[in-house]
Formats: structure tokens, sequence, C-alpha cells
């Protein structure tokens, strides 16, 4: 069994299968594996659970009785009991879905893989002509769907270990690399170690701002904040690039909680992927493209893709986490936190996209914010039919749920970010 400790000392993810950080950070009860090997599942491609381990029981539970030394303003009018209850109730959410996971679910997931390589391939090819217009126009709108699909419904979630129960090594969280520069270990730490346990707690999470915008009143303002809007501008069609800087954990390695051997991996990783990625995306398809005369026109074509997927991701990661009305948390507030307030921070502290089934998709399910923080180990296809029941304890328990369409919620983080870029910017979390 690996685990992998938080820079923070307290709280333990989840048991790997063969990486760290290879399962999301969720509160743990017994310690059962995770509906290990579901029978339904037992489709081509798979293989027997000795292969691949099930997760054991980690340390660091979270208690099911007592209270945090301060709930958050959100929260504050529910008792312990009620408390504990909405605990139960999302438990029981989550047991429905893992009691009837099975062979569709396996289904959904190749047929999503078989359709994202479908597009990668197609749109590749039709870039080999890309001189003509129309080749182009059609290439890159494939290779962009493509990409989006990779990272948002397929790479993001089975790094998430959503689908390891399938026991499939080719769809597994310790063994998928995915279309995006920063290496599949780095994104699992600072994320499903990190950023699922600590969620919008301000000192904790630096998936606030991600060490580069003041996205809190709480955190302290200072001249370089004046660039908050442009920073951000920047960051959109370069977002993979930032957030492959950002699991390098650079402010860490400067305070040394993070060692030079550490840091030396880091590195040479990030190296070693980027190398992968540039080959694939700017020397292998341009070069065979130069075969038609389209060298050129592949590798605008390129670039554009997966600038349209950056600006896409970002939209939707930020949509999720930063629109007016999510909360923000301060340390005393997770300080003796239950398994159900954990809960309650995950509601409060997220926010969802409404839209179409198309656009479901095209988020990787990830318009259902509030869904993947409570459950971020819960197949993506599943959150549609979860999302009723938490959007009705939300109104039964008088809690907040954040929804809103695209449009609306862009603007809503888009209007943070340039009032905080300011002095001040509102009422920070406070114990």
């Amino acid at each position: 069994m690996t685990t992998t400790a938080n820079h923070h000392g307290t709280g333990t993810p989840h048991a790997t299968t063969g990486a760290p950080g290879a399962k999301s950070w969720v509160p743990a009860t017994d310690g059962k594996a995770d509906g290990a090997g579901t029978a339904a599942a037992g489709a081509a491609g798979t293989v027997p659970a000795a292969v691949v381990p099930a997760a054991k029981k980690r340390p660091g539970m979270l208690a099911t009785e007592g209270r945090p030394l301060v709930r958050p303003p959100a929260a504050a009018h529910l008792s312990d009991a009620q408390v504990a209850e909405i605990g139960r109730e999302l438990d029981a959410i989550r047991d429905a879905v893992l009691a009837k996971r099975g062979a569709s679910d396996a289904a959904y997931i190749r047929r999503m893989i078989r359709i994202q390589r479908g597009l990668e391939i197609g749109g590749r090819v039709a870039l080999l002509g890309s001189r003509n217009k129309g080749a182009w126009v059609a290439g890159t709108a494939m290779l962009s769907v493509a990409k989006i699909l990779e990272n948002m419904e397929i790479g993001h979630n089975v790094l998430h270990g959503q689908w390891d129960w399938m026991r499939d090594p080719d769809i597994h969280s310790s063994t998928w690399e995915w279309d995006f520069v920063t290496p599949s270990r780095s994104w699992q730490h600072t994320h499903n170690d990190l950023h699922h346990r600590w969620t919008n707690v301000v000192g904790k999470d630096n998936d606030i701002g991600y060490n580069l915008l003041r996205m809190d009143p709480a955190q302290p303002w200072k001249p370089f904040n004046l660039g908050n809007p442009l920073y951000n501008a920047i960051l959109a069609p370069l977002f993979e690039w930032g957030i492959a800087i950002y699991d390098l954990e650079l402010e860490d390695f400067k305070q040394g909680r993070k060692s030079k051997d550490a840091m030396k991996r880091d590195l040479k990783a990030l190296g070693l992927k980027a190398a992968k990625q540039f080959t694939k995306d700017y020397a292998a398809t341009p070069a065979a493209a130069m075969l038609t005369g389209s060298g050129k026109q592949a590798l605008i074509g390129t670039l554009t893709a997966n600038a349209v997927r950056n600006v896409w991701a970002h939209a939707v990661i930020f949509c999720g986490h930063f629109p007016e009305g999510t909360d923000t948390f301060s340390e005393d507030m997770v300080e003796g936190e239950t398994r159900g307030d954990w809960y309650v921070r995950q509601m409060i502290g997220s926010a969802n996209i409404s839209g179409s089934r198309f656009m479901h998709l095209m988020t990787g399910n990830l318009s259902h914010q509030v869904e993947h923080h409570l459950f971020p180990d819960l197949p993506s296809n599943r959150y549609a039919e979860v999302a009723p029941k938490v959007k009705d304890l939300c109104r039964r328990y008088g809690l907040p749920y954040n929804e809103g369409p695209l449009l609306k919620q862009v603007g809503s983080t888009w209007g943070k970010i340039f009032r905080l870029a300011l002095p001040g910017g509102g009422k920070p979390a406070r114990s």
C-alpha cells in the first residue's frame, strides 16, 4: 500500500494502487474496498482483482460525531444532529449508486474512449490536408473536441479513481496518462490529495488562485494583485502550462517543505511529459502534414485546438469554484470537522453550471461540481441522477445550492477577479 502525506500533516489521502495520490481524498468509514470488482463489470479487458489490488483502510478517518471549532456562516444554523443526518443521507445516496454501478457504466466509459480516440485520429488525419480551409476547420474542430473529452470526461475522472472498480489496467487511476502537460501523478497529488481534502480552506487549499490570482478577501492584498484580470486572461489559453507549473509546488520548495530530490524528480517528470506532448502535437502531426504541403496549417490547427481546450477547461474549473456565493473557510472551520461537516463544506464551497446533456458531457460532468466534490470517486455519468437529491437536501436543510448557466457563472467569476484586484474586495472567511 502506498500513501501520500499532505504537506500540512493532517488528513491522509486514500490508499492507492500503484502510484501516490491515485485515489481521491474522501472521508472513509470502514475501509472496505470501493465496490471491489463488481461482477457486472466483467466486460472484455478487465483483469483479476489480484492484478490491481483493492484499496485498503487508510488512517485519518473523520469522526461521525462532534463539531468543528466554528461552523461556516452558511451552516451556522445547523445542529450537530442535523449535520450528522446530512452525512447519513449523503452516504445513502452514494451507497445507492455503488449498489447499481456495473456493466452499463463500464460500457459508457469505454464508449467515450472510443469516441474520443476516433475524433483525435480523424482530426489529425484531416489536418494532413489542412491547406484546404474546410479540412482545417474540420480537423481543428475534431481535435479540439477530442482534447476536451480526454481531459474533462475521461482523464480527469479516470485519475480520480472513478473507474478503478472495473479492474481494467488500461482505465485505471494508477496507469492513465492524460493529454495534458502536467504529469498525472503530480496532478493527482495537488488535486486529489490536497484540493479535495481542503476544499476552499484559505491557507491549505492552494487551488484558491493557484498561487497566482487573489481569489478571496482573506488573501492579503499586494500591488501585484492589480494585475488579477490580466493574469487570468493570460492563464486561460495557457492553462495546461499554468497547472504544470503550479503542480511543481514551487512555494513549498522555497519554504523548505519540499526537498531538492523531490523537486528534481518532479522537474524530470514534467520535462519528459512536455517533450512527449510537444512531439505529438507540434512535431509529428505538422511533419506528416508537410508531405501534403500542409505543415504550417497543421501546426496552427494543433495550437488552436490546445488553446480551445485550455480556455474551455479554465472556464469550467473556475465556474465550479469561484462564482459569487461559493464559500471559503478559515482553518478554525475545519478543525475537528466531522464527516457530515466535510460534506457540508463541499456543498457550500462549490458551484454548478446548468445546461443540456451535451454541456454536461463537454464539461466532464464538472458542471455538477457540487456532486463531484461530494462524491469525487463515483462515475461521472451518475452525477446527473444524484444532483436532484443533493439539491433537495440543501433545500430541506437551508443550505445554498449554487447553480446557474455558463455565461452567468463565467461573468460572476470574472466579476470577483476584477473586484479582488483591489484592496479589500469583500468579507473574508472568519472564525
